[in-house]
C-alpha cells in the first residue's frame, strides 16, 4: 500500500511525501490509521536545524493518536477500531513501536495527543515530590513548560511563569498560572525574591533545553531548592562553572542547591512490579485531568496544518514562536488506499 510521511531530508529541508510501504503484519503487531500527530517542537526542530544531530533523511515526530485497522491474531489488549496513542512519527499509516495505549472513548483525538507532551511535563512531578503550598518557576512557556505549570498548579503550588515572548506569558494566564514575568525584565530576580517573601522558589523548572537559563535559575532559586532539567540542554554555552559549582555546594543564600533530570525515559513504559510509576500510569491519569478539565488543552493549540503544509508549520514554530506554539498535523484527509 501507499502511505505518506513528513521527512527532514537534509538539515533545514521540510519534505512531504508519498512512499510504498508493506505493512505485513505479525501476530504480535497492528496497523494504525493516523488521525492526528503533534508537534514536539523543542526536539524536531532541533533535529530539523541540526542542534541535535541525527542521519538525514529523518522522519520526526513520536507524539500520534490514530485508529487500529488492522490487527494480529495474538493481539489481545486492542481491537479493530480502538483509537490510541502512539509513540509513532508524522506518518499516515504505522505500526506502533514499544509504547500505545488506548485514548478513552469519549475524548477528542486531536486533543488527546497532547498526551505526549503531557507525560513530559509530568515527569517533573515525579521526580521533585512538590508540597502543597511550594512555589516553582517554570522557564520557558512552550507546550511541555505550559503543561508543568498547570501540573504543578494542580498540586497544589505556587506557580510563575518565565518567557521571553509576551503571548506566551498570554496564554499561560488564560490557562490559570497566576504569575507571569517576562525574562526579557532586568528586574525580573527582584520581582520573584518580593513574590516568594526574600526566599526564592523552592523549584525551578528548566523547559526550554538552553543552556544559557541555568544563571536565571539559580538566581531565583532558595537555599535548598532543586533546578529540575526538564527540557533536554542541547547547543554550546561557554561560561565560568565555578558559580553554578558554589550554588550547589555552598550554604549560602541560593545555595546547597540540587540539580536534577526529569526525562520522561527514566521510567518504565508500563507497570513492572518494581516501581510506582511508568509512562501507562501517567497517561491514565493526564487523560483523567483533560476529561475532568483539570488542564487547558484548546488553549495551547495554536494550529491545525495538513501534512503537506510541513514546512509552513515548522518555519512558524521555528521565526515565529509569538504566533505558534502547539502544532497539530491533520491527517484525517489523507488517502494513501
Amino acid at each position: 500500500m501507499n502511505m505518506t510521511q513528513i521527512c527532514f531530508s537534509e538539515i533545514g529541508t521540510v519534505i512531504y511525501e508519498q512512499k510504498k510501504a508493506d505493512f505485513s503484519l505479525n501476530a504480535d503487531e497492528m496497523l494504525i490509521r493516523t488521525y492526528y500527530s503533534l508537534v514536539s517542537a523543542g526536539t524536531e526542530l532541533a533535529k530539523l536545524t541540526g542542534l541535535q544531530q541525527v542521519n538525514y533523511p529523518f522522519i520526526p515526530g513520536n507524539r500520534a493518536v490514530g485508529q487500529v485497522i488492522e490487527i494480529g491474531n495474538s493481539m489481545q489488549d486492542f481491537s479493530v477500531g480502538d483509537y490510541v496513542f502512539a509513540h509513532t512519527p508524522h506518518i499516515s499509516h504505522t505500526k506502533p513501536g514499544r509504547f500505545c495505549v488506548k485514548v478513552p472513548g469519549k475524548m477528542n483525538p486531536c486533543h488527546a495527543t497532547l498526551v505526549g507532551l503531557g507525560l513530559v511535563a509530568m515527569t517533573v512531578l515525579r521526580v521533585a515530590r512538590p508540597e502543597l503550598g511550594d512555589h516553582a518557576a517554570v522557564i520557558g512557556m512552550g507546550v511541555v513548560g505550559n503543561l508543568c505549570g498547570q501540573l504543578l498548579r494542580n498540586a497544589g503550588v505556587e506557580v510563575v511563569a518565565i518567557d521571553t515572548v509576551e503571548k506566551r506569558l498570554e496564554i499561560a494566564r488564560r490557562c490559570a498560572i497566576p504569575h507571569t514575568f517576562s525574562a526579557n525584565k532586568q528586574n525580573i530576580q527582584t520581582e520573584i525574591m518580593n513574590l516568594t517573601n526574600g526566599r526564592g522558589v523552592d523549584y525551578v523548572v528548566e523547559a526550554t533545553g538552553n543552556p544559557e537559563t541555568i544563571d536565571l535559575a539559580t538566581s531565583i532559586c532558595m537555599k535548598q531548592g532543586e533546578i529540575i532539567l526538564l527540557g533536554s540542554p542541547r547547543g554550546e554555552y561557554a561560561t565560568d562553572m565555578v558559580p553554578l559549582l558554589n550554588s550547589v555546594h555552598l550554604w549560602r543564600p541560593h545555595g546547597s542547591i540540587q540539580l536534577r533530570g526529569a526525562h520522561e525515559w527514566r521510567y518504565p513504559l508500563y507497570p513492572d512490579g518494581y516501581t510506582k510509576h511508568s509512562m501507562a500510569r501517567n497517561a491514565e491519569i493526564f487523560f483523567r485531568l483533560m476529561e475532568s478539565n483539570q488542564v487547558h488543552i484548546e488553549e495551547l493549540i495554536t494550529h491545525i496544518i495538513p501534512p503537506d503544509q510541513a514546512e509552513s508549520a515548522y518555519d512558524g514554530l521555528l521565526n515565529h514562536p509569538d504566533q505558534y506554539l502547539g502544532v497539530i498535523f491533520d491527517w484525517t484527509n489523507t488517502s494513501c488506499y
